[in-house]
């Protein structure tokens, strides 16, 4: 994922588990063979009262560049739209202007701290909802922009970025999105949960089938 003289953009929600991919790219930079810098940017989106002085102070703590870029997506998203299922206006809003930002801050890469929880979501939202057998890429060139994207959290459990961002005390900042723990993918958190029913290993086989079949091509 990682090549010689990368910049990479890591995009920082100030979630846990964003917050837990800066730290750990930080600290990779400092011994791994390859030479590469890591910045955080964050993408405002617009509710009132956001701060992110806090994330200041950790990326300063860490040596580590930080922007926030400032936008209207809360306007267009619920305001204008009116969206009842807003995330994935939402998100893909987000992605193109951290993409935007990253390559006007001269990075090659953006890391996204997607995990092995993100992506059985992401498959069971997608064959659901959908219709159809997806998943997203730990690793995607995108040719409109230039990008490069990264997931190097995909092997971690949203249990372990949980663990590592308490144990760590990341300053985290609780997301004022109104549609916050009411959307599809919190249903399907609930429904995998259930899935322990048939074996405590169910994710992992189901994970280890998105990577075969998905990203390996088996």
């Amino acid at each position: 994922m990682i090549d010689e003289g990368d910049r990479i953009a890591v995009g920082v929600s100030a979630g846990k588990d964003s917050l837990t991919l800066l730290y750990a790219m930080s600290r990779l930079a400092s011994f791994y063979p390859k030479r590469f810098e890591a910045i955080g940017i964050t993408v405002d989106q617009g509710f009132p009262g956001a701060d992110f002085a806090l994330i200041q102070e950790f990326c300063d703590r860490l040596g580590v560049e930080y922007h926030v870029v400032p936008s209207n997506i809360k306007e267009v998203v619920f305001d204008i739209k009116k969206e009842h299922n807003p995330c994935s206006l939402c998100a893909n809003l987000r992605r193109g202007m951290l993409n935007t930002a990253a390559r006007r801050l001269g990075c090659n890469k953006v890391a996204l701290a997607h995990h092995k929880d993100d992506a059985v979501e992401t498959f069971f939202l997608s064959l659901f909802y959908e219709g159809r057998i997806y998943c997203f890429d730990p690793k995607v060139y995108l040719t409109r922009s230039g990008i490069t994207v990264i997931r190097p959290l995909i092997y971690i459990k949203e249990a372990e970025t949980k663990g590592m961002a308490r144990r760590l005390q990341f300053p985290v900042i609780t997301n004022p999105c109104p549609a916050n723990g009411k959307t599809q993918r919190e249903e399907m958190k609930r429904f995998i949960d259930g899935l322990s029913a048939f074996g405590p290993q169910t994710k992992d086989l189901v994970f280890n089938a998105i990577r075969r079949k998905l990203w390996m091509g088996q």
